[in-house]
């Protein structure tokens, strides 16, 4: 899912037990009229400028206080049975109920334009000892809550499904949920791949984008939705909002906290992202999370069979790297004629670190095959699952609301000068290997310098000044959300305790009994883990 040569923090994979929903479909776009549905937003406007501020206000009173949202906060929600995809055979999503829930899509103006988010339930297994709703998010920013829900209903079995209500939702931009899709197919082919981005290659997302979304371009960013998250808990009828964020989702979370602290429930943030950081820093930090991951697969590596990177640990590493970069060079062909680029090869390697020690042993298959046989199929195939490329050439729909996301959240900080070489040169000594390919283009994932809308969001420590305790889950070898960042998270939110998973991959609920049970334990209890508490992987 999402675009080419990042190691961002994308939907959270959860294992077998829980699905991170990958899989985006077009959708309605929204209405007008307080929630009563007419005519749609137009997608109209002129080609890519500089940027302009967008103010995303924050109206007071906010919520169902304010007489303006009243009609929102009161809608009922007309659940539905999803309609079955033939095409999951082994999956029935009319197991789970669908519906839209109707939203403003500017807050600071409700009787304007309307947006329709769609939502999904798997109502509780034990209705007599229901909690409530747990709204669900996997990252992104663009994964799919819906189908984080529908496409795996029977993963929830357990203690959340038993007395939860499992609530998705497609945030602004992604999934069914005005979702974003500014390049056809085969122009995103040569967009994800290419190994010669060049100067222009963010303007020609950004004035595909600005051409076909103007209207909904400047109210896609991360504070809106928690707003519709708010709507959604109030037309669900829950006092207060239960909550389990992964990877992004935790940003979302911990900026509802601070929206709407006097309605923060039980909280749960895994794969923490650091709100403090600036998007520049916040790649810096990443890339050395990558860097490492890197290191410890080659180390691995060499310890099993087969293994392409030779014998010497020290040496795997670089040997990998040097591989990767030489496609840029040497690319190479697969039997579908398709190449395999050094960009879409790094997508490939890094997107599979995320999986942690599992999914070491495809990896080290893969590269047999590209380096010992010279066959870039399959490591092309990790960086199409990854880049949300089905076996059809079709791209989901999630892909562009990654940027569209990041840059209205005020994605402002674009150094250059003497302190663009100065990041350039914090990248290359924390993470040479993964960053040498396209550094400049690290520095800026997603490129906001020429994005024609952003807000007036800034990078900063939130502090929720609810009573509620937040749990945060880190796991020491995160690539994509260093753990570092969890410890610095829980610091700042204040009321908030760290639970911590020792091992490799992106976040921790589906790669721990220990922590799942925590989890469980504090959603439908509110047990809160004692601090200091670490479990292992599985």
């Amino acid at each position: 899912m999402i675009t080419r040569f990042s190691r961002r923090a994308l939907t959270a994979a959860v294992a077998a037990t829980v699905l991170a929903g990958c899989t985006g479909s077009a959708g309605s776009t929204g209405s007008t009229g307080a929630a009563s549905g007419t005519a749609s937003p137009a997608a109209t406007g002129s080609p890519a400028a500089a940027p302009t501020t967008t103010p995303t206000p924050t109206p007071k009173p906010t919520g169902a206080a304010d007489p303006a949202l009243k009609a929102f906060y009161g809608q009922q929600i007309a659940w539905a049975p999803c309609a079955d995809d033939p095409q999951t055979t082994k999956i029935d999503e009319s197991l789970v109920q669908c519906a839209t829930l109707k939203v403003p899509l500017d807050y600071a103006n409700p009787a304007g334009d309307v947006l329709d988010v769609a939502v999904v339930r798997n109502p509780a297994v034990k209705q007599d000892q229901r909690v409530g709703s747990l709204l669900v998010n996997p990252g992104g920013p663009g994964g799919s809550g819906v189908d984080m829900v529908k496409r795996n209903p029977s993963g929830w079995a357990g203690p959340l499904h038993d007395r939860f209500d499992m609530v998705g939702f497609d945030p602004r931009g992604a999934g069914l949920t005005s979702p974003l899709n500014c390049l056809d197919d085969k122009a995103r082919d040569a967009w994800v791949t290419t190994d010669a981005p060049g100067a222009d290659h963010g303007k020609v997302l950004a004035e595909a984008c600005q051409a076909k979304y103007a209207k909904v371009l400047p109210f896609v960013g991360t504070r809106n939705t928690a707003r519709d998250m708010d709507v959604l808990r109030g037309a669900l009828g829950d006092q207060k909002l239960n909550y389990l964020g992964m990877s992004y989702g935790t940003y979302l979370g911990s900026l509802y906290a601070e929206e709407f602290p006097d309605r923060v429930g039980r909280l749960v943030l895994d794969g923490a992202t650091s709100p403090s950081t600036s998007l520049v820093q916040h790649n810096i930090e990443q890339y050395a999370g990558f860097e490492r991951a890197l290191k410890a697969f080659a180390a691995d590596c060499v310890t099993k069979d087969p293994c392409s990177l030779g014998k010497d640990p020290d040496k795997a590493a670089q040997k990998l790297a040097g591989f990767l970069d030489g496609l840029k060079e040497h690319p190479l062909k697969t039997a579908k004629g398709r190449t395999l680029t050094a960009n879409a090869a790094w997508t490939g390697v890094l997107s599979t670190l995320y999986g942690g020690e599992k999914a070491w042993t495809n990896l080290r298959n893969v590269l047999a095959f590209a380096m010992l046989r010279d066959k870039g199929d399959y490591l092309l195939d990790l960086a199409d699952g990854y880049n949300g490329r089905g076996e059809d050439g079709k791209y989901g729909v999630s892909a562009d609301a990654y940027t569209a996301i990041h840059c209205a959240d005020g994605a402002t900080d674009a150094p250059a000068g003497e302190q663009l070489q100065a990041a350039l040169a914090e990248l290359a000594a924390k993470a040479p290997l993964v960053s040498g390919h396209e550094p400049t283009m690290a520095l800026f994932d997603p490129d906001c310098r020429i994005w024609p809308f952003r807000s007036v969001e800034k990078p900063h420590a939130i502090a929720s000044k609810s009573d509620a305790t937040i749990v945060v889950v880190g796991s020491t070898g995160d690539p994509a959300t260093p753990y570092a960042w969890s410890e610095k998270l829980t610091a700042e939110l204040g009321h908030a305790v760290l639970l911590t998973r020792e091992g490799e991959g992106h976040t921790a609920y589906g790669k721990s009994t220990c922590i799942r049970g925590s989890v469980d334990a504090f959603l439908v209890d509110g047990t809160v883990p004692a601090a200091g508490t670490r479990c292992p992987s599985d």
